[in-house]
């Protein structure tokens, strides 16, 4: 049984990398190198020496380049992480060497777009599953271990060094426009990563915060945590609810916290990431 079900997510996390990257090489081959566009990361850097060096492949360069970079994921990235990125980096590069489909869009400004929405998507599934394609992932992942900084975000501040050698090789007008498909594609990874999944923090202050914290535990079925706290202009004491729910579930909680005291002084945060065996949502890798 338990050789089955390690089979099935094998099975499962390989299907999620290989369809990633079937998106990202309809973006790279259909829309970005026909329109003389770059990516972002090494990726990026594989097309800009493909343009340097036409007859190189874009898939083989990508190979080279992730080397050097899979011995930091072996020393900070979790094994099980680097192993499926390995079997991720040889799909990539077989998916880019071997796919070339036609994208019939001529516009730049929708071609930049579109390569945006499908590449973040491919990306984000690919990040979804147990492992990356390699490249800017592997560093992109170091980064969120180690300093949590968004997967998109740091990928957007390192494409614009990339952006700036483009520019000053080709033109600022190519530049700009690839500048529009790593911005969506960005957005697009971090909507698939995490978006889906977002945490909510909320801190209650009311006055029947024992009749609120036990709909929340009973209706919502989530933890509560109560601070005991103090007005600074009255004096008087305060407890304070302390709860962390899934975005779908907010709409539900303000209606009950409404219902059960309409006065009641409600602050709503966007979480990063959360710890914990219920209700945590922090990556795998």
């Amino acid at each position: 049984m338990m050789k089955f079900a390690r089979i099935k997510t094998v099975t499962w996390n390989l299907v999620l990398i290989t369809v990633g990257s079937v998106l990202c090489t309809i973006a790279i081959n259909g829309i970005l190198i026909p329109q003389q566009f770059i990516s972002g990361g090494f990726t990026g850097l594989a097309i800009l020496i493909h343009y340097l060096v036409p007859f190189s492949s874009v898939g083989v360069a990508y190979f080279i380049l992730n080397i050097p970079i899979y011995a930091l994921g072996w020393k900070f990235v979790g094994r099980r992480f680097f192993l499926y990125s390995i079997a991720g980096l040889f799909i990539f590069s077989a998916m880019v060497t071997w796919i070339h489909p036609t994208v019939p869009i001529q516009d730049k400004f929708l071609s930049a777009l579109l390569a945006g929405i499908v590449s973040g998507v491919g990306a984000g599934i690919i990040l979804r599953s147990l492992g990356s394609a390699g490249g800017l992932d592997i560093l992109s992942i170091i980064l969120i271990k180690k300093f949590s900084i968004r997967i998109g975000s740091s990928i957007l501040a390192f494409n614009c060094i990339l952006l700036l050698v483009f520019a000053f090789i080709f033109s600022m007008e190519a530049a700009l426009y690839a500048l529009i498909f790593i911005f969506v594609s960005s957005k697009l990874v971090d909507l698939v990563v995490t978006g889906l999944s977002q945490r909510k923090t909320a801190v209650i202050i009311s006055e029947a915060w024992n009749e609120i914290s036990r709909e929340i535990i009973n209706t919502l079925q989530r933890g509560v945590t109560v601070v005991c706290g103090q007005g600074a202009y009255s004096g008087q004491e305060k407890h304070i609810l302390y709860v962390v729910i899934t975005f779908q579930e907010l709409s539900r909680l303000k209606r009950l916290i409404r219902q059960i005291d309409s006065s009641a002084f409600v602050v709503i945060s966007d979480t990063l990431e959360v710890m914990g065996r219920r209700i945590g949502n922090q990556p795998h890798w």
